[in-house]
């Protein structure tokens, strides 16, 4: 993707599904919904739309995104999910986590009684301390249509959430607490390239509130303590624990592109979470909750969720905050792995900067500026160097002969 560079720690998951439990913004694709009794396609990305009136058996496709380097990789199901076998189930990655506000209330069964275990006081002391330390920063957010989770990063007013928890909407309504009163907010940003915003609330609104930090996700390991805070299924106040169980994931942004160096959890997050902290055991910020994956019809945590990094979010945020447009260089390709090594073109955008400068499909990139390419991720990482405007030279194989060919960037379309 031509927005990140590669990194030691990123593994290619199965395609990013969508899932808009509020109204879709104009970026994301209308879904196409199949008949109770079709099966959806491998060539489809999968997600379920709760709106649909049979939730259990409507299924909805859409087509895949084009990216910068690589094709998006197919979605799968059941055992075809490599290293993974999943009995009867349809596997759909990367759901945002936004809820309705009209959603059937959550029914809560009454169940036995049972003696405290572990720590004596029936839960995670130290999951108690970050929530404690973490949760008065933590607010609902509701667009009108739909709602998740934000929360404050500075004592002025600034509020980090979810570009889909916001959607269209220029103004929203925040609310701190259980029981805090509803205060209005401006969004004042958003990068639908990363599926991060900024909204803006009065400072006086805030005061006594500690801003949450953000730590630098670089360090996150496997392994390491993870809390998170926000207002799933409606359930406001809510923290879950688990570890950061996978590092270097990719996501689909709102816009289709794709998100990279993912924190993969697996504390529990479910819709309504979007938008809200996950903690390491210091209370800091590693990263802000965006997606799930789920599993068949439900849309239910299955223990796989995905946050954007916190190190991404302290590089766009500032920006959003001076009311900035995030602007990144694109070619307009897609493509996988040549047999002979190099980057095989499978589709050019049109109107796009590679299909001004004449690169077709079949073409294999084999060197960009005059260094080798060996793997579509060396194409991601040449483009994401370089600045809308710039010019690249793009040495490729076609048939028997080769050719160079001058392509200059562009600003990534909205």
């Amino acid at each position: 993707m031509a927005d990140a560079p590669s990194s030691k720690h990123r593994s290619r998951g199965p395609a990013a599904g969508r899932l808009w439990s509020g109204e879709a913004g104009p970026e994301a694709p209308p879904p196409v919904f199949l008949p109770p009794d079709a099966a959806p396609t491998r060539e489809s990305h999968i997600f379920r739309d709760p709106n649909a009136p049979d939730p259990a058996a409507a299924t909805a496709v859409m087509d895949p995104p084009k990216r910068e380097g690589k094709v998006w990789p197919k979605a799968l199901a059941g055992g075809a999910l490599s290293g993974l076998a999943i009995a009867a189930a349809t596997l759909a990655i990367g759901v945002p986590l936004v809820t309705d506000d009209d959603s059937s209330p959550v029914t809560v069964a009454e169940t036995p009684a049972a003696k405290s275990a572990g720590n004596g006081n029936g839960g995670n002391a130290a999951a108690g301390r970050v929530f404690a330390a973490a949760s008065p920063a933590v607010a609902a957010i509701s667009n009108g249509t739909g709602s998740g989770t934000g929360f404050l990063t500075d004592s002025d007013g600034t509020i980090v959430t979810n570009a889909h928890v916001v959607g269209t909407s220029t103004d929203v309504r925040v609310r701190f607490g259980d029981d805090g009163r509803t205060i209005d907010g401006n969004v004042i940003g958003k990068d639908t390239s990363t599926d991060l915003a900024v909204v803006k609330v009065d400072s006086g609104a805030v005061t006594g509130i500690r801003p949450l930090a953000f730590a630098d996700s670089d360090k996150v390991k496997v392994g390491d303590a993870a809390v998170a805070i926000g207002n799933p299924l409606g359930l406001p106040q809510t923290a879950t624990a688990g570890i950061v169980s996978g590092l270097g994931r990719e996501i689909q942004a709102p816009n289709g592109f794709q998100i990279d160096e993912v924190i993969q959890t697996d504390a529990p997050i479910n819709p309504g979470n979007s938008g809200g902290p996950l903690l390491d055991s210091s209370a800091h910020v590693i990263g802000v909750n965006s997606q799930i994956a789920t599993a068949g019809a439900g849309s239910g945590n299955i223990g796989i969720g995905f946050a954007v990094p916190a190190n991404t979010a302290r590089d766009i945020v500032p920006q959003l905050v001076k009311g900035g447009q995030i602007k990144r260089p694109w070619l307009g390709v897609s493509t996988s792995p040549a047999p002979t090594g190099g980057a095989q073109v499978a589709d050019v955008t049109t109107n796009s900067p590679a299909s001004k400068a004449g690169l077709r499909p079949g073409d294999v990139i084999k060197r960009i500026d005059g260094k080798r390419v060996a793997t579509p991720e060396d194409v991601s990482e040449a483009v994401s160097a370089k600045d809308p405007g710039d010019g690249m030279s793009v040495e490729v194989q076609r048939g028997e002969g080769s050719r160079s060919l001058d392509v200059t960037l562009e600003n990534r379309p909205r």
